[in-house]
């Protein structure tokens, strides 16, 4: 079948209610005929986030720099956003939120504010974003086959680092970095449960909640963490922008993560004589992203005044039938690393045996229309050792080096689902 991509102004909102509904802030936008399973990678734009850019673009000037009346509205509709996206995930009254491009941007620059000598703390079950930043020395503890798992593997290696750590009385600062949701097997990690014992011991925990963010509420006070990262573009908001969330003392002793405009509070004619800002603005030097800004928090604001409930609710609906879809086909194999019943998002990594996942994809999309990620997801490590558990599990030998990725949300629907599912049954 050949496919006719309609040009850009076809973009229509993708919706479960009655064609005739108003589209609400919710709704994202898409183009008709193409039926988007990879919402884990990039979520498509939500109608909140394209309304507020298209009303500040005539206004659009400089944030911080200037005294007309274009930019004093763009500052202010940057530090409203900071705010609000601060007030949606939880932030504490002393914690800075510091815009950035991502997920992967936000740990990098928590990475280069750690104190010296800071041990970090992560397990296998990572993404990149959340393995490569972290100094030498760091500690990788194993995947765990359970929720609770984690949880004790966390309580004996940090008791093992107590024990050991020790020079003079004074103890190194300890990082725990863990996953909200894994954006593999979308499986709900016991945030809370770590945070506590990392507490217990003294050490700090930052989240990567760059999965867990679009389909679930992250609140860092409730959740008792010390630092969130969130990407935008996961967040129905691409325009480029993510957050680091968390604890001030550490960013504000830091060297700037930029150093440049923006980032200073003096600068002298000689060439050290510099002085640093403290806050955000130390580590967001340049001109900001304002419009991703605008768009990440009006997409939070519409989730604040959405039911989260009836959404994940719905969400979980059709998560059962895909993976009940997936588990009655002969040659299709589920990766998980916690029990079939774990706590998870709308993210299922699979395999077909005997076809090679990149096949399959070029595939779909050829003759179905269908967009789902085939690979090994930017968590290398993980993957392939859910592949080689996934062989023994089934017992087949025919299964690729690589996997599929389908992951629903906003705008996803049961004939989306089913779309996917025949198609994959008719390879068999």
């Amino acid at each position: 079948m050949t496919i006719t991509l309609a040009p850009p102004r076809a973009a229509r909102v993708a919706r479960t209610a009655p064609a005739t509904s108003t589209p609400g802030p919710l709704d994202v936008l898409g183009v008709p005929g193409q039926i988007n399973l990879d919402y884990a990678a990039t979520a498509p734009c939500a109608r909140a986030a394209a309304d507020a850019v298209a009303e500040l673009l005539p206004w659009y000037a400089s944030v911080h720099r200037g005294a007309g009346a274009l930019s004093r509205r763009c500052t202010l509709a940057y530090e409203r956003a900071r705010q609000t996206l601060g007030d949606f995930f939880g932030a504490r009254a002393d914690d800075h939120v510091v815009f950035t491009r991502n997920t992967t941007d936000a740990l990098n620059l928590l990475a280069r504010a750690l104190p010296a000598g800071t041990t970090v703390v992560t397990f296998g079950g990572e993404h990149h974003a959340n393995l490569l930043p972290w100094p030498r020395g760091s500690v990788r503890l194993p995947v765990p086959d359970s929720p609770d798992g984690a949880v004790r593997a966390l309580d004996a290696a940090l008791t093992e680092l107590r024990r050991g750590g020790t020079a003079g009385g004074h103890r190194p600062p300890v990082l725990v970095a863990v996953t909200g949701a894994g954006n593999v097997t979308g499986e709900c990690w016991p945030v809370a449960a770590l945070a506590r014992v990392a507490r217990r011991h003294g050490a700090r925990i930052a989240v990567d909640a760059a999965q867990l963010a679009p389909h679930a509420p992250v609140d860092v006070t409730a959740l008792d963490v010390d630092y969130l990262a969130v990407s935008g573009h996961k967040l129905y908001a691409p325009f480029g922008t993510g957050l680091l969330v968390g604890r001030a003392d550490w960013l504000d002793a830091a060297p700037p993560y930029l150093a440049g405009g923006g980032a200073t509070s003096h600068v002298g004619a000689a060439t050290h004589d510099v002085r640093w800002a403290t806050g955000p603005a130390r580590h967001e030097a340049g001109t900001p992203n304002l419009l991703g800004a605008v768009a990440l928090a009006a997409v939070c604001a519409a989730f604040a005044e959405a039911d989260r409930v009836a959404l994940h609710r719905a969400e979980q609906t059709l998560l059962a039938r895909l993976r009940d879809g997936l588990a009655a086909l002969p040659h299709a194999v589920e990766l998980r690393a916690f029990g079939p019943s774990a706590p998870r998002v709308g993210i299922v990594s699979f395999v077909v045996a005997g076809r090679e996942s990149a096949q399959v994809a070029a595939g779909l999309a050829r003759d179905h229309a269908i967009g789902v990620r085939d690979g090994l997801f930017c968590a290398h490590p993980l993957a392939r050792r859910l592949l080689a558990e996934a062989a023994a599990r089934s017992g087949r030998r025919d299964l690729p080096a690589t996997a599929l990725r389908a992951s629903i949300g906003l705008g996803s629907t049961a004939e989306h689902v089913d779309r996917l599912l025949a198609a994959l049954g008719d390879l068999g």
